[in-house]
């Protein structure tokens, strides 16, 4: 009869437990850079894998509402500028004063909207057919400031000319000529207006003649 081997009990071995994957200190200090990190861990049991949650919050760049420097606000309206062939130009009552004269320009609106004049008109003495500058164009005082002048429909406004004698100057220098009209162009304008005027002109470019004063309401041009 045989005899059965006694059982061989084999040590039963211990699963051993997973360990948990741990992050690199350089990535953790990344993610902490780019916002706020959160780590949920569980308690891990034999066999199961184990899990992480990783929550980042990132700010977005703030952004500025505020409005570029270059920025305007309209808060009316105002009227379109006053164009050469809706202005009637014409010269007021001229003074005198040591060699010189003072002419009022004068300009009328002849449509029926308002409009308006910024700034210093452009004036030269003329003369012939076509008419013809003759000299030196006028120069702006400088002490005379703009201001923005709303002229009603046929309402009025002007600009003072200075308008120095020729003969102040000598012959030589100056060149006189006879002249007959004031070509003038309105501030921010370029087709010219013909006012009849009679004055004497230099040729020579070294002599200037006319200072104007920038445009005020009514008919005085001050």
């Amino acid at each position: 009869m045989g005899v059965r081997a006694a059982g061989v009990c084999r040590p039963r071995t211990r699963r051993s437990r997973r360990r948990e994957p741990e992050l690199k200190p350089s990535l953790v200090a990344a993610i902490a850079a780019a916002g706020l990190v959160t780590c949920a861990c569980g308690t891990v049991s034999p066999g199961a894998q184990a899990t992480h949650t990783i929550t980042v919050t990132v700010t977005p760049p703030a952004t500025s509402t505020t409005p570029s420097s270059g920025a305007t606000t309209s808060t009316g309206t105002t009227p379109a500028g006053c164009l050469s062939r809706y202005l009637h130009g014409s010269v007021g009552r001229s003074s005198g004063a040591a060699g010189s004269t003072y002419v009022p320009v004068v300009f009328k609106n002849l449509d029926n909207v308002p409009c308006t004049l910024y700034g210093f008109p452009g004036v030269a003495l003329a003369s012939g057919t076509p008419v013809t500058d003759v000299g030196q164009p006028s120069t702006e005082n400088p002490g005379s400031s703009r201001e923005l002048v709303t002229l009603a429909p046929h309402g009025f406004a002007s600009a003072l000319l200075r308008v120095t004698d020729a003969f102040n100057y000598p012959a030589g220098t100056c060149h006189p000529v006879k002249t007959t009209w004031l070509a003038v162009i309105p501030p921010n304008q370029q087709v010219p207006l013909y006012i009849p005027f009679a004055s004497n002109a230099c040729t020579s470019a070294k002599v200037k003649l006319l200072m104007v004063n920038a445009v005020r309401p009514g008919k005085s041009g001050t």
